[in-house]
């Protein structure tokens, strides 16, 4: 009985994924990729850049994926400050606003929620990790 439950999740979580890739994911996850590029190329921003790329993933599918946030150093409370005042909160407001569409229907209530995940990572994502569902 337990098999067939968690494959229905991973069914629908599949179905969640294809569909928001189609519709947006991709697209964002490839700004998230040429942002992290561009971190790199400052070699200063390369701790940026592993967060964009780190989100960049999280973006094409973000169904079946928790974030848990596992603690940051000083140099990642620096890191998420810093990320906060020049990236975070537009990232956060961009998603935010994704979010509140998608929630006009029932439809696409569920792809709100993946929005406010990522609206909450946009703000912090120093420290945190990206674990799948059990």
């Amino acid at each position: 009985m337990l098999e067939e439950r968690e494959k229905g999740v991973v069914a629908v979580s599949l179905l969640g994924n294809i569909i928001w890739f189609l519709f947006g994911g991709f697209v964002q996850a490839v700004g998230w990729t040429l942002g992290g590029i561009l971190c790199y190329i400052t070699v200063i921003g390369i701790p940026a850049g592993q967060q964009c790329f780190k989100l960049a993933r999280l973006q094409l599918a973000p169904f079946g994926k928790n974030v848990v946030y596992r603690g940051s150093s000083v140099w990642g409370l620096l890191g998420n400050i810093l990320w906060l005042v020049f990236l975070g909160w537009e990232l956060f407001l961009a998603n935010l606003a994704a979010a509140l569409l998608f929630a006009v229907t029932i439809v696409g209530f569920p792809f709100a929620l993946q929005s406010l995940k990522l609206a909450r990572v946009s703000l912090f994502p120093f420290g945190m990790e990206i674990i799948r569902r059990p």
